[in-house]
């Protein structure tokens, strides 16, 4: 860590307590750098971001980051993106998704949104709906439905929550893949269906619900292609 003359001894005790032992002292340091935002910290920050175990700190860092001006910040976090680092790569994408600047887009590649690290992936889902240009929605739900049945409940269930917030656009990718010869990826599809028409639903509700039309044969499955099994 490199220290200025202009720093002042607040500050120099938070750039230091960044790499502590204790989680609540590196908490109160993001802080302190949140809370005096100087865009000499950026690059520290952004760089704690990358290795910090805890996540309340890291959300906090990222809360740091957004205090600092987006023309010092962004390029920072980008760079991040092509990191060896799953979790830089992920947070970085996390702290994008919150300063939410759509100068960002262009870096949201299809290499992100299919991170075989399903935190990466997740934390490129979220940035992605939330940065895409009027124009792109449907292009990016076609990236996103080839991801549909990948990993456990949580993986899905925020897929399914990406999609959803796209709107309507999805509809007709999300209504092919529910002909797609994996069970797995019909049944995540029939459950997306059901939240994008329901948003109240459960999405466990939704997933048992579509694995059952599935088993019975419905939405591309043998004797009932394109039926829903109701």
């Amino acid at each position: 860590m490199t220290f200025t003359r202009r720093d002042t001894d607040e500050t120099r005790t938070a750039l230091h307590a960044l790499e502590d032992n204790r989680s609540s002292t590196r908490l109160r340091a993001a802080l302190t750098l949140g809370t005096n935002p100087d865009p000499r910290h950026v690059d520290a920050l952004v760089e704690r971001c990358a290795v910090e175990p805890e996540f309340f700190v890291r959300d906090m860092l990222t809360w740091a980051l957004t205090r600092h001006p987006v023309a010092v910040t962004l390029p920072a976090l980008l760079r991040e993106l092509r990191s060896e680092r799953a979790q830089a790569r992920s947070q970085a994408l996390h702290t994008l998704s919150k300063i939410g600047d759509r100068r960002a887009w262009p870096e949201i590649t299809l290499a992100l949104l299919t991170d075989a690290d399903d935190d990466v992936a997740r934390s490129a889902w979220r940035a992605a709906v939330v940065l895409v240009p009027e124009g792109k929605e449907p292009a990016l739900a076609a990236a996103l439905v080839t991801q549909l049945g990948r990993g456990g409940r949580e993986t899905q269930l925020s897929l399914s929550r990406a999609l959803v917030a796209l709107g309507d656009v999805i509809a007709p990718a999300l209504r092919a893949a529910t002909t797609a010869p994996d069970p797995r990826t019909r049944a995540h599809a029939l459950a997306t269906e059901r939240l994008l028409r329901d948003p109240d639903a459960g999405f466990a509700f939704a997933i048992e619900e579509a694995k059952r039309v599935v088993a019975l044969g419905g939405a591309g499955g043998a004797g009932g292609a394109g039926q829903e099994g109701r």
